[in-house]
């Protein structure tokens, strides 16, 4: 009969990933001094420290969220109202070139950078 070695899996999610390790520790407490894990090297792997940063790294893991979602609604509110000023500040650069065409230097006074450098030269290759 085959046996398998097992493959244990372990999320890469941050989500996913605190859970587990919330499991292991919670485990690890309540096994105590009879835990499989107290043989593992405290200098690499020492769950006293590690154990109670798990419950703060998940606050922080939900305030990021949180703060994600209200991040996306602020964008979205954001681009409603661009839209609008872009073209309103593109349709006024428009009229301006227009307007001073032989003075494009007086778009600065508007706040618009110009840029009066010949363009270079695209060499062939």
């Amino acid at each position: 009969m085959a046996t398998t070695k097992g493959r244990v899996v372990i999320s890469r999610n941050p989500e996913e990933l605190l859970k587990l390790a919330d499991k292991v520790y919670t485990k690890h407490v309540a096994d105590g001094a009879t835990s499989d894990l107290n043989c593992l090297d405290s200098t690499a792997y020492d769950l006293a420290k590690v154990g109670p940063t798990i419950a703060t790294c998940q606050d922080l893991h939900d305030l990021a969220e949180e703060l994600k979602g209200k991040m996306e609604e602020a964008y979205r509110k954001r681009d409603a109202l661009f839209t609008p000023i872009e073209e309103h500040v593109k349709g006024s650069s428009a009229y301006l070139k227009g307007k001073y065409a032989k003075q494009p230097k007086k778009l600065s006074n508007w706040g618009f950078e110009v840029d009066d450098t010949p363009k270079a030269v695209k060499k062939k290759a």
